[in-house]
């Protein structure tokens, strides 16, 4: 039989800049116990959490609350933004009190966003679009709709190269509407995962925690390794790194279940959503 020692833990690591910070000083190799990084885009690492493929990951919001049941946040880490996320961007030719109504290509890569926008839409907004789903291309976009939504590094880039579309940005309409956060992105594990193996649950969390923090404490390596792999200037990336937040206080914690809520109302989600956060308690128990 394996021994919690030996037991593998596989986490997801979301590739895109935005979660950069809790990841940059995660190492595996200086854990005590077995750590298997898997990176990957946010949709697929969602469902790789959603059928027992990794055991802990970045998730998109939404995707944790569609297997809640399954699932336990991580404390104090997330991705949010208190007004504009900077990467969570609407495309349209036309003002968004018109494109809400005409159609809109929504990106393939996180379901978080693409239910941001429909509740901004038809609650907020009132308006009656028609969507479809597609790659993260706005030139391929625009061929169609009316409107494009991306996300992360492809809205980023798409941002830059701007062709005199009308830019509208979640997290700030998010902001105008509710007066609250947005959490894009949480971290999560397993129950299973976190009752089986509490101690390599604990370094992890720790080590995440850990490499947020000195993340934060200068910028410089995240910020110098943007520009090398994605472009863009140093004034930019200090700028979208400073702005988001990626602690998960309770500010945070109650924007997203208002989000929950909504997304409820709207039939998006079937139930509603009790954030459960693991805590170094489980472990105290486990102990006793």
């Amino acid at each position: 039989m394996e021994t919690e020692i030996s037991r593998t833990t596989r986490v997801g690591k979301i590739k895109y800049t935005n979660a950069w910070p809790v990841f940059h000083y995660f190492h595996p190799e200086q854990l005590q116990y077995s750590v298997e990084m898997v990176t990957e885009v946010p949709a697929l690492l969602n469902r790789r959490m959603l059928e027992g493929g990794l055991e802990v990951s970045a998730m998109s919001s939404f995707a944790y609350a569609q297997g809640s049941d399954h699932f336990m946040l991580l404390p104090d880490l997330s991705v949010s933004a208190d007004g504009p996320v900077k990467s969570i961007l609407l495309f349209s030719r036309e003002p968004l009190e018109k494109a809400v109504n005409g159609t809109i290509a929504l990106t393939n890569t996180s379901a978080t966003s693409v239910n941001l926008l429909k509740i901004l839409v038809e609650k907020y907004l009132q308006g009656k679009p028609e969507y479809f789903t597609c790659e993260p291309d706005l030139t391929e976009m625009m061929q169609h709709a009316d409107a494009g939504l991306l996300i992360g590094d492809h809205a980023i880039k798409a941002s830059w190269e701007n062709e005199g579309y009308y830019v509208t940005d979640l997290g700030q309409l998010w902001k105008n509407w509710t007066g609250f956060s947005m959490t894009f992105a949480v971290w999560a594990v397993r129950r299973e995962a976190a009752a089986s193996a509490p101690e390599a649950i604990s370094e992890i969390v720790q080590a995440f925690q850990s490499s947020k923090e000195r993340s934060r404490s200068n910028l410089t390596p995240l910020i110098n390794q943007a520009v090398r792999e994605i472009g863009g200037s140093e004034h930019y990336w200090h700028g979208y790194f400073s702005n988001l937040c990626y602690d998960f206080g309770m500010r945070q914690q109650q924007g997203l279940e208002l989000y929950f809520n909504y997304a409820h109302e709207l039939g998006l989600l079937e139930h509603e959503i009790k954030l459960q956060i693991w805590s170094d308690n489980t472990l105290t128990r486990v102990k006793e």
